[in-house]
């Protein structure tokens, strides 16, 4: 298996782990050791959290309080370095919009950078930052 082909796998996993709320998986995709304080992570409208421990314990916290949440990935690209690969995607996220009604959804998009770092252990996830994405429209009037 191609490095890329691997990364685009080992996002699907992080995707997959959160859908799960699974923090055992998540927590063997962020990188640790020598890289464990500088992983960061920027979710959506946060500020950054540094160091690993934080890092995790957020998604702790974010997958306890998530009963149901769906992506769809588009626009997923790769570009390799010697020793890191930052991924970039868009989110198309479907989420459960009412906690007293299991029927009602809601829909939301966001484009997330990942990157990640070649380790002893493989590739592992050490910074993230996604981002809401408000509107798809653009006014063609507007330069």
């Amino acid at each position: 298996m191609s490095d890329e082909q691997r990364l685009i796998e080992l996002n699907e996993d992080f995707y997959a782990a959160f859908e799960a709320g699974d923090l055992d998986r998540m927590d063997r995709i962020w990188a640790n050791g020598d890289l464990a304080a500088s992983v960061t992570c920027v979710h959506p409208g946060w500020p950054a959290l540094r160091g690993r421990d934080e890092v995790l314990r957020s998604w702790a916290m974010i997958m306890a309080n998530t009963t149901y949440i769906q992506f769809v990935l588009t626009d997923v690209e790769v570009h390799l370095g010697s020793d890191f690969a930052v991924l970039t995607c868009v989110e198309n996220i479907l989420t459960d919009d009412d906690e007293d009604d299991a029927t009602t959804f809601a829909g939301a998009k966001g484009v997330a950078t990942n990157i990640f770092r070649r380790t002893e252990n493989g590739w592992q996830l050490w910074v993230r930052h996604g981002s809401p994405v408000i509107s798809d429209t653009h006014d063609d009037d507007e330069g």
